[in-house]
């Protein structure tokens, strides 16, 4: 667990939320409002007591004006081409629920680095021991999810899809949606976000 938190600091996620949001003379209370998110809730996120999930992460991005990938790119990379080699990236971010222990679901930045992204792409694992039904979440853009192994349910507005390994979907993130494991097993999937500006 310490070498999770210590992968989590290395992005900074808090500080630069806390900085881009000084930077355009906004209050936590401004910040809340734009987002529909608690002041204490954003408080522990800039304080980095509470990692945001990726759809928490977009609403404080589409907030702030700024690319989510801006939250995972660093400050003086300028490459054009960036190739993250099998096993040479640790960093793992964990969404933990806001009152409690961290949700069975890893995701894992594939294009750490890469400056000017208009996609973002992860490696997501979830945890079939997750019993609880995940919370529907929309923001702006497109999603694509290829499943690696395992199934995973996808619920889009008010369809719901079982998809196993080998299968792929793309969606609308505008419709409510959510992801969670079934069968048991550990399942795993390259995820694409994109999110208009």
């Amino acid at each position: 667990m310490n070498e999770f938190r210590a992968e989590v600091k290395e992005l900074q996620i808090g500080p630069q939320i806390r900085q881009l949001r000084q930077d355009r003379r906004m209050t936590l209370q401004n910040l809340s409002e734009e987002t529909e998110l608690s002041k204490p809730l954003l408080s522990q996120i800039e304080n980095e007591q509470v990692i945001p999930p990726l759809a928490t992460l977009l609403r404080i991005a589409k907030a702030l004006k700024t690319p989510l990938q801006t939250f995972f790119e660093e400050e003086d990379n300028t490459q054009k081409c960036l190739v993250v080699r099998a096993g040479s990236s640790n960093r793992l971010n964990r969404r933990p629920q806001y009152d409690g222990p961290p949700q069975p679901y890893l995701y894992h930045s594939l294009a750490y680095g890469k400056k000017h992204k208009h996609m973002e792409p992860f490696l997501i694992e979830f945890d079939p021991q997750q019993t609880s039904q995940p919370h529907a979440v929309q923001h702006a853009g497109e999603e694509f999810l290829y499943v690696l192994e395992g199934q995973i349910e996808l619920s889009h507005g008010a369809e719901t899809y079982l998809l196993n390994s080998g299968d792929s979907v793309y969606w609308d993130a505008n419709e409510p949606h959510s992801l969670k494991a079934m069968g048991g097993k550990v399942a795993r999937g390259i995820v694409v976000l994109y999110t208009r500006d």
